[in-house]
């Protein structure tokens, strides 16, 4: 907690892993609550919220987002998170058509707006994919700009590349702040090409140097796995179509998803690194291997001390589902500055303020 700042009392919703909590934390925000539907994340939100853990003194709460009820006494200054975004995302799209918020998962949203006209807190911050905006042709997002509104909320909305904020990962997802009152500008981009002082990316390779690989095995078998070896870092399966001028095409071009066989650039940040996907689902390391749990934790910018519980499928859900912290903490800063008025020790340059 940062000296002279009043406790900002904060509720977590859709908690996952832990990724924005982390993030909010860091930046001297109490989180009082976490909210969870997963019993096997708040493993993960528990374990870190141990004496001496990274979120030491929050509760995690593991029930239904439609059962949670807010205890009278409960005040709350800033909720954060934002729903599962399956409904919403590319993925689920080209597996269901766009269900948006006609689906039950597309409504949570819903329960969010609930608990915000419970607690009436002075602002929150909700993420999701982009691709909500463009749910049910746009209606989906008309939806929930009004039902925001109608609780009192003017809302300031972006879509961020986490690359752009010192994650060596390029991550596009929507981002929005709601506020009781006042205004919000988001923090202009602290590296690549859009930022001030034109740093370079963070890279795959500065990010992982030092990571645990002990659990890794070179290659990673099945039909197609032999092929990874011989794919230029950056590229992925498409290397080995007539269209990229390979003499005997195995694959047709644009005949699989664009992570298959996708095998990171150390030089560069990796591309979005997904919750759950199959046995050819990258990034891989350039090093033609997985990349550890450790390795994909760096990645994501979660702190190598902070412990996800579960197997490594339950690990991957939780790193590819959350909000990279670095980006959160970025986001957190900024919301400190303009909503609560803290004085920041060093300057944050914003964004200038985007027409809706």
């Amino acid at each position: 907690m940062q000296q002279g700042l009043t406790p900002i009392k904060t509720l977590s919703l859709f908690s996952g892993g832990g990724g924005l909590d982390i993030a909010f934390h860091d930046a001297g925000f109490e989180i009082i609550q976490m909210v969870e539907l997963e019993a096997k994340y708040v493993q993960t939100l528990q374990r870190n919220s141990l004496p001496e853990k990274w979120l030491e003194g929050s509760e995690a709460v593991c029930i239904d987002i439609k059962d949670y009820l807010p205890e009278s006494h409960l005040t709350i200054d800033f909720i954060i998170g934002g729903p599962p975004c399956q409904t919403f995302s590319a993925a689920g799209r080209r597996a269901a058509g766009v269900s948006g918020t006609t689906d039950a998962r597309g409504t949570l949203f819903q329960e969010y707006v609930r608990i915000l006209n419970i607690l009436k807190p002075k602002g929150f911050l909700f993420e999701n994919v982009y691709g909500i905006t463009g749910a049910n042709g746009g209606k989906a997002w008309q939806e929930i700009q009004k039902a925001f509104r109608e609780v009192g909320y003017n809302i300031y909305f972006r879509i961020l590349d986490a690359a752009d904020y010192g994650v060596p990962q390029h991550r596009e997802r929507l981002f929005i702040v709601g506020l009781k009152e006042g205004e919000y500008l988001f923090p202009y981009p602290t590296h690549g090409p859009d930022s001030l002082n034109q740093n370079s990316y963070y890279s795959a390779r500065e990010a992982v140097e030092g990571a645990d690989i002990s659990e890794m095995e070179t290659g990673i078998g099945g039909r197609f796995g032999h092929l990874l070896e011989h794919i230029p870092p950056g590229l992925n399966y498409s290397f080995y179509t007539k269209e990229m001028g390979y003499p005997n095409p195995i694959f047709s071009w644009r005949s699989k998803f664009s992570d298959f066989l996708y095998k990171a650039d150390p030089k560069n940040p990796v591309r979005t690194i997904k919750a759950k996907g199959g046995q050819y689902t990258g990034p891989f390391s350039w090093e033609n291997r997985k990349f550890s749990i450790a390795e994909l934790k760096r990645l994501q910018t979660i702190p190598d001390e902070y412990e996800l519980i579960g197997n490594r499928q339950v690990s991957i859900e939780q790193i590819g589902n959350s909000v990279p912290p670095q980006l959160g903490r970025i986001l957190a800063l900024s919301i400190l500055e303009q909503v609560i008025k803290f004085k920041l020790p060093f300057p944050i340059t914003y964004l200038p303020e985007k027409k809706n």
